[in-house]
């Protein structure tokens, strides 16, 4: 293959990854602060989710047109629009006296990460060659690994000391100095090429995605019974639907579902969307399980998170590694056996559950999960003949929102619902076993008490469903084989434009 003659362009390498480590970061810099930012902007917890849920709308809005703009634009344009969109969504985030100028702020930096994302990840896949790609992504891992891993922490101790909008201001000047960086290093030409969107196409993907994501997001504040929520999810899915069919009849699509006749690729989206829906349940519920009902500080929140997220840093060029030589299953089925059981665990909750016991709990969780998420969606990709990478890649990009998104929305509803049923019984409970009347204080103590309890109840619930979801990833993990790249074939390879290797010239 063409592409694996030239030397990798590792300039242009880590520019990128420079870029997506500041994306990374500050995603995971902003779920510790989520309580804060619930008291300092008086909203609850099915309102404030919109800071992560809004992130991953907007990407699962976008992310599929990324196929399209890796086509037609070259990496330096796209990479300085990404950046401009995100430094200026940082700023306005910052700057934020009201929720929606946060969510707002929150939504430009996300239309920013989604180019970003696709963009390394195609630049990876055509610079080095199937042998040594587990190695690459490997690498690439450990360095946007690295950004979960110092975030919480680095976002415990800034809002221990300082308000939350510090956040934002420590991550704007950061994000100018990469912008400026990719303005001056990026130097790659591309060709025109005529290439156009077809614009019934995004609208049709904003809708379908857009629907989806709003209505399981809708669920945690009005209800499944909700007509806001169920005519929104049914429109979602019939705009997808119609989407699918479109692009389908299509020579050049948007989004090309044709990779899906590849099986390979198709279980480990399966498998990723999966994975996806129960990693967000530890990355949502604990922060609020450590902080609301523990009292526990932003900094010791963060800090029980830092030990599994250095692991899932560290352990990323490892499994690269056994992936090039063992195959993507063995790491599969392992990682998921973990990740269910300790995911069981973590729905045995209690009020005085040790701070030692959380921690191990949640760095053997991330030891599980270091072994799943790089080397089958790499498995996956190896499958696919060159061109179809930009969709590739796009697709996993778009289901990896979608899903974490639909998990993120589906865990805060369980548990908003789950926690006003056993409020409801506790409270009924508690007043059959009152033997006089209670004052004012013991009431308000008890209301408290009451409060925290279902709280904790259906954190657990969530964390049970949680189980169940990674139970479905370990059983399709078994069905997994080590990936040989297909064939070109000739009736497609004329209707979709080749990926050149010029692409990755510096």
């Amino acid at each position: 293959m063409e592409h694996t003659k030239q030397r990798p362009p590792y300039g242009m390498i880590i520019v990128l990854m420079i870029g997506a480590f500041i994306a990374f970061l500050n995603n995971t810099l902003l779920n510790i602060a989520l309580p804060s930012i619930m008291k300092d902007l008086d909203v609850g917890p099915s309102t404030v989710q919109w800071l992560t849920t809004g992130y991953m709308l907007v990407n699962g809005i976008l992310i599929p047109t990324t196929a399209f703009l890796i086509q037609k634009y070259s990496v330096r344009r796209l990479f300085l629009a990404a950046m401009i969109l995100f430094t200026a969504g940082t700023i306005c985030a910052g700057l934020a006296n009201a929720f929606p100028v946060l969510l707002l702020g929150r939504m430009l930096q996300a239309s920013g990460s989604s180019i970003l994302m696709p963009v390394l990840m195609n630049v990876m896949l055509i610079s080095f060659p199937i042998e040594k790609r587990g190695v690459a992504m490997g690498i690439f891992g450990l360095i946007l690994m690295f950004a979960p891993a110092i975030g919480p922490t680095l976002s415990g101790w800034i809002i221990q000391h300082y308000e939350w909008r510090m956040l934002f201001h420590f991550v704007a000047p950061i994000a100018i100095v990469v912008l400026l960086v990719g303005f001056f290093m990026l130097r790659d030409k591309k060709g025109k090429v005529d290439m156009h969107l077809d614009i019934l196409s995004l609208l049709l993907s904003s809708l379908g995605f857009g629907g989806l994501l709003y209505g399981f997001s809708s669920a945690g504040d009005k209800g499944w019974s909700s007509p806001h929520v169920y005519v929104t999810l049914i429109i979602g899915a019939a705009a997808l639907l119609v989407f699918i069919i479109r692009q389908q009849k299509q020579e050049n699509p948007m989004l090309n579902f044709r990779v899906f006749k590849y099986p390979m690729f198709a279980l480990s989206s399966v498998i990723t969307m999966v994975v996806n829906m129960a990693l967000f349940s530890g990355m949502l519920l604990l922060p609020i399980y450590v902080q609301n009902i523990r009292g526990i500080s932003p900094l010791n929140a963060g800090l029980l998170l830092l030990p599994g997220a250095i692991i899932m840093a560290f352990m990323s060029p490892v499994t690269g590694r056994l992936f090039d030589k063992f195959g993507g299953r063995v790491l599969a089925v392992l990682g998921l056996a973990i990740v269910t059981v300790t995911t069981f665990m973590f729905s045995k909750l209690e009020m005085h559950t040790t701070y030692l016991h959380l921690i191990l709990l949640y760095s053997i969780r991330s030891f599980g999960m270091s072994m799943v998420m790089m080397p089958v969606s790499t498995n996956g990709l190896n499958q696919l003949p060159t061109r179809f990478y930009p969709h590739g890649t796009a697709m996993n990009n778009t289901l990896n929102q979608v899903s974490g998104a639909i998990g993120t929305a589906l865990l805060v509803t369980i548990m908003s619902t789950r926690t006003k049923t056993h409020a409801t019984e506790l409270a009924k409970d508690a007043m059959a076993h009152l033997t006089s009347a209670p004052t004012k204080a013991s009431m308000a103590e008890m209301k408290q008490q009451i409060t925290l309890k279902a709280t904790l109840e259906g954190i657990n619930d969530a964390f049970l469903v949680a189980t169940g979801i990674a139970a479905v990833a370990f059983i399709l993990a078994f069905f997994i084989k080590r990936a040989k790249q297909g064939e070109d074939d000739q009736t497609t390879s004329k209707a979709q434009p080749r990926q050149s290797a010029a692409l990755a010239k510096e």
